[in-house]
């Protein structure tokens, strides 16, 4: 069923959870990401790339994301995401995006809100009810080429300082924020600046947003959604299990006549319980399971009369 982004994004974190977004290239990606928000009864976003979107064929599986949407039994909303162009940004809302990532990052702060605002501005008077996304500081990699990270560039980071002047100028609904994490691969689990992150939860009611979660151990997705993230998009990890399906499903599926039916089925089937995984790490009850267990870890530190070095008691000798 449609959805609005903020609504959701504003629900979920209200519950104590996120809500994940998942990057869909095909529509048999999409069709595994929606079957594991009906099986697991909760709402997700359904990413296209600008890259996607700007293809021969792009605004066509725009509006095939649409229907799968407005069809689907869970709330779903369906995003443009990092779009640089204002005409297609207009076109995918026009084909059915609900949303979209107006991204002016690489521009500076002053370009980045002005983009941000022109684009509001574009939409309000035929789309009115769209929401509109914006990254302050710069999220470094890309988005759709999994190659090992880069280090984020100095001064990339959101600034606390710079937050509630940004979003006052640009009318951003949603805010991505910078602390350290990239598209693509980590090649080691990142340091994220939870200080950063809490210093902006406290200037802004704003939802916040992480990219970049793909990777990123369990602990560190609780630990952003208790400091106020409530939407984290996930593209690597989904790609990779789309790879490694048509790995492994390709030859078999040659063998049995070119059976693309059964290939889909896989390609879809095996994307559900990836998109699954994810869902469940992002909800309220696995969230406080992590922070009780970390909770849990760090009385035993604090308890241990050798100090942090020393053994838990619970931890295998």
């Amino acid at each position: 069923m449609r959805a609005r982004l903020t609504e959701l994004a504003t629900d979920r974190r209200d519950a104590g959870a996120a809500l994940p977004a998942f990057t869909c290239y095909d529509l048999a990606t999409a069709a595994g990401v929606t079957d594991a928000a009906v099986r697991t009864g909760s709402p997700v976003a359904l990413l296209v790339s600008p890259r996607t979107a700007a293809g021969p064929h792009g605004l066509g599986l725009v509006r095939a994301l649409r229907a799968l949407a407005d069809h689907a039994p869970v709330p779903v909303s369906l995003q443009l995401d990092h779009a640089t162009d204002p005409e297609l940004i207009e076109a995918a809302v026009e084909a059915g995006a609900d949303a979209v990532l107006a991204d002016g990052s690489r521009g500076g702060e002053e370009a980045n809100a002005a983009f941000v605002a022109a684009v509001r501005k574009r939409l309000a008077a035929r789309f009115p009810h769209v929401t509109v996304e914006a990254e302050l500081g710069r999220i470094e990699g890309n988005e759709d080429v999994a190659a090992v990270a880069a280090q984020v560039a100095a001064g990339a980071l959101t600034d606390p300082g710079r937050v509630g002047a940004f979003l006052d100028r640009s009318g951003a609904d949603l805010l991505a924020v910078s602390l350290g994490n990239v598209h693509g691969r980590y090649p080691a689990p990142p340091a994220l600046d939870w200080a950063r992150l809490a210093s902006i939860r406290e200037l802004t009611g704003v939802p916040l947003v992480l990219h970049g979660a793909s990777g990123l151990p369990p602990a560190d997705l609780a630990r952003a959604i208790g400091h106020g993230v409530c939407k984290v998009n996930i593209n690597t990890e989904l790609r990779a299990t789309v790879f490694d399906t048509l790995t492994a499903e390709v030859p078999a599926q040659r063998d049995r006549g070119l059976n693309m039916d059964a290939l889909l089925a896989a390609w879809s089937a095996a994307v559900t319980e990836r998109a699954e995984a994810a869902i469940l790490a992002l909800s309220p009850a696995v969230r406080s399971d992590v922070v009780r267990s970390d909770a849990v870890r760090s009385d035993a530190v604090r308890s241990s009369p050798a100090g942090p070095g020393a053994p838990s008691p619970t931890a295998p000798a």
